[in-house]
């Protein structure tokens, strides 16, 4: 892509919040990918199927490691959460909840990394830009929804038969015994699971994605406070140091405060999605 000028805190800010775009078919921006957020997705998924599978084999029954009470405790604690809400039969559901809360968990974790350490560490060896928290990208988090809504389509034909899902889309939420009725209703019947259908990947990416964007625009506004200001300038003027402590303090708390919103984030986009995967397994008597 060509490179534009940022100049000022605007400036600045845009950049921080643009991607590395590859044009796979030229003025066509469908097809663009973004590939810092494709690679940073990437080496996190491979990190933690490594780092699980190192603690896994270094497993033992006897006395525990730090490690690998870390990585119980983890695991106990999605187990948990799958038996109550979750009430299929699966094996596939239990790894993906884990897979879920671990990976978007490591995504939203990038933005805990200072906003200026990874772009700038590109910029030395050519990278003009670089966003570092995938979750930042609408495309990840779509990405992500669009994922668990096949699964979840896939298992309503597969537990309910494609006649029977069918059925179930034009029986519910309104439900009648009068053949008429029943014919008159199907429309509405549609028109809300259709809506509802489409609103679950939506809500599911774009609440993770607002609030990651979100934070991630918080730290940049920090970062600003000693932007314009030179170096010797924060050593040998008293507003320099009172500026870079001042954003040493708020980073340090929106960093504190932050934590909690990765992980609950991880959290709800886990259970939103044991809840669409375990509605997709229920069988309603009537049908």
């Amino acid at each position: 892509m060509a490179d534009k000028e940022y100049t000022g805190v605007g400036g600045y800010i845009e950049h921080h919040l643009t991607n590395n775009v590859i044009e796979l078919v030229p003025g066509n921006p469908f097809w663009n990918v973004h590939i810092d957020s494709v690679i940073y997705s990437l080496v996190l998924g491979v990190l933690f199927l490594w780092f699980f599978r190192r603690v896994a084999k270094k497993a033992t029954s006897g006395v525990p490691g730090r490690m690998q009470n870390f990585i119980e405790l983890i695991v106990g604690f999605v187990d948990d959460q799958v038996k109550d809400a979750f009430k299929g039969n699966s094996k596939l559901v239990a790894p993906l909840a884990l897979t879920i809360f671990v990976w978007v968990f490591l995504m939203n974790f990038m933005d805990l990394v200072p906003v200026d350490l990874l772009p700038a560490a590109g910029q030395q060896v050519g990278i003009n830009y670089m966003k570092v928290v995938p979750t930042t990208d609408l495309n990840i988090t779509f990405g992500l929804a669009i994922g668990v809504m096949i699964l979840v389509f896939y298992y309503s034909i597969v537990i309910k038969g494609p006649l029977g899902y069918a059925k179930e889309l034009v029986t519910h939420p309104f439900e009648a015994k009068n053949p008429i009725a029943i014919i008159a209703l199907a429309p509405f019947n549609l028109l809300l699971n259709v809506v509802e259908t489409l609103a679950k990947p939506i809500s599911l990416a774009l609440r993770l994605f607002g609030n990651l964007y979100s934070g991630e625009l918080i730290f940049l506004l920090i970062a600003v406070f000693t932007l314009d200001m030179a170096v010797t300038e924060l050593f040998t003027t008293l507003g320099g140091p009172l500026m870079g402590i001042g954003q040493f303090i708020l980073t340090f708390i929106w960093a504190a405060f932050h934590i909690l919103i990765i992980t609950l984030q991880a959290y709800i986009f886990m259970m939103l999605s044991l809840v669409y995967l375990n509605m997709a397994h229920e069988k309603h008597d009537a049908h």
